[in-house]
Order: C-alpha cells, then structure tokens, then sequence
C-alpha cells in the first residue's frame, strides 16, 4: 500500500492525496474503507491503493494510517 497525506478535501465527496513522491492523486468517497468522509481531515496520514478511474489514475482503498 501507498502512503499520502491528505491534501485537500471538498463538500462534493472527493479528494486530494498528495503522494510521498510529491504528486496528488484523487480519490472519491467511494473509494474508502472502513472510514467515513466526514471522519478526513486535510493533513491527515492515509494509505491506499493506487487504481484506475475513467480519468486516470485515483487512490482507492483510503483510510487513515495506522
């Protein structure tokens, strides 16, 4: 699993992960596991796999870091 941090966050139910490679990767609602949206907070430590959406690349399987 990759590790990020949460960038950025909007009121529309999707995401920003910015990578430890220095790259942001989005990420939806959808995506999450074990966590609620509402739970996130920008800053926060997230691991997640990186997917495939129909716009390119997003994170999916997010929850916060152990």
């Amino acid at each position: 699993m990759a590790e990020g941090t949460i960038k950025r966050l909007t009121d529309k139910g999707y995401g920003f992960i910015e990578t430890n490679g220095g790259s942001d990767i989005f990420f939806h609602l959808s995506n999450l596991d074990g966590v609620r949206f509402d739970d996130l907070y920008e800053g926060q430590k997230v691991t997640f796999n990186e997917g495939r959406g129909p716009k390119g690349p997003r994170a999916e399987n997010v929850k916060p870091a152990a």
